[in-house]
Order: C-alpha cells, then structure tokens, then sequence
C-alpha cells in the first residue's frame, strides 16, 4: 500500500467516526427500496442525517443541503432514472463527493450502459463486487471500493484490503447498499476518497464481527450491527480491524 499504512487508516476512519457524531453531516441517498431502511438506520446510527428522496424535480433543493450523494443503480425505477443525473449535476455544481452502487449490471445490458453513462460522470468512489466490476470502464479520478469476503480498494498505486466481519452480512438484504450509503457519509467528513471508502469498509467489518460475537442468526444479526456501528470507537477499529 503506498502513501497511507494501515495503522492510518485506522486512526483516520477513528476520526471520521467522531467527526461523524459531531457534525451530523447529511447524506442523500437516492436508493432503492429494499435498502432504504437498512441505509436510512445505519447512516443515523453512526451520527449522519439520510434523506431519501427521490421526485427529480427535487433533487437540487436536497442534494444541494446535503455533504454527499449516493446513487444506486438497485431497482432501477423510472423515478431514479430521471433523478440520477439530476441529483448528480446538483453534487457537482456545489463540489460535493458522491458514490455510485452499479448493483446488478452483470444482470441487465441496458443497467451496465446507464452505470458507464454515470460512472463516465466521476464519482468519487464506485462501490462494487467482484460480479460488476469487469463489466465496467473506471476513469483515474475515480476510487474502486470492490466488496466482498475481502474488501479491495485501489486507487491508482494506492491499495488496501480489508478482512473480518461476518458471514451473516450476506445473509442479510441490502447490506452492501448500506455500506455505500456508510461510504457517502465518510466522503462527507473526510476529504481524501481513499482514505473514506477504505474507513467506511474497515467501519462496515468490524460492525459485523462485533454484531456476529451475539447473534443467533440474520433476524438477529441486523439490531446487533446497527447497535455495534453505533458503539464504534478507536478501540473497536484497532481491536478488530484486519487490514493489509
């Protein structure tokens, strides 16, 4: 890894966490409807405010209020569609970071060429797995944060890998539709992408080993993760996080 160690990026995803809880940055997440709670929750339990909102024409009053934007591609209704570049205009008009969640374009031709429409755009991070990342065209300005057992994220010579959490998180519906929503909320408080999706990452591991070390399966799983992201800390990053 170049230029950022991990005992960095620990200390520096420690301080997001309390920047987080002092600023309460606001986070709008045009999202799908399956991960709209799940997203909703975790960004409050970390200390970040969501809005969910959708109707376009609306898209520049609270993307415009907002300290990052996330688009996921999940679901892909009419509505987001039309959103999409309208909430991604009002970001880069006011030079806020946003994240696009391609989910799914390994499934739909007409999905993948909307993503590279938008990715062609310049997120600063694209939050994605290991089934919709060849399918996609990354530009350098952009932070790949690829999902999965062993998170990957890659920024020209810069690399991090992050291990740990729980099999249950893939047990568990739109779990990495929050973790991008999570990603926006560090981009909100954090200024080096990088280092945000690498924290947001290591954050969304160690929330699911705490969560694991009590639940009885997934039903359980969810309030045991949303407790843990609320309770992290320096501690709790240092003590569970597995980065290389």
């Amino acid at each position: 890894m170049a230029d950022t160690s991990a005992v960095e990026i620990v200390d520096r995803a420690a301080a997001s966490v309390e920047r987080l809880r002092s600023v309460r940055p606001r986070v709008h997440c045009l999202t799908n409807f399956v991960a709209m709670q799940l997203s909703a929750n975790l960004l409050l339990a970390v200390g970040a405010v969501p809005s969910m909102t959708m109707e376009p024409a609306a898209m520049p009053d609270f993307v415009g209020s907002s300290a990052a934007l996330l688009v996921n591609l999940g679901m892909l209704d009419p509505w987001r569609r039309e959103a999409a570049p309208e909430a991604i205009a009002a970001a880069q008009a006011r030079g806020l970071p946003w994240v696009l969640d391609p989910v799914k374009v390994e499934r739909s031709v007409e999905r993948r060429g909307f993503a590279q429409c938008l990715l062609d755009l310049g997120p600063s991070v694209l939050r994605c797995n290991r089934a919709e990342r060849p399918l996609l065209e990354v530009g350098r300005r952009t932070v790949v944060a690829l999902t999965g057992p062993v998170d990957r994220i890659a920024w020209r010579d810069r690399v991090v890998e992050v291990a740990g959490g729980s099999p249950l998180m893939d047990r568990v519906t739109a779990m990495g539709c929050a973790g991008s929503a999570l990603l926006a909320a560090c981009l909100a408080v954090e200024d080096d992408p990088f280092v945000a999706a690498a924290s947001a990452m290591l954050m969304m591991k160690v929330a699911g080993t705490m969560a694991a070390a009590s639940a009885a399966g997934p039903g359980s799983f969810v309030p045991a993760f949303l407790d843990a992201a609320h309770a992290l800390d320096g501690e709790a990053l240092q003590r569970h996080g597995r980065l290389a």
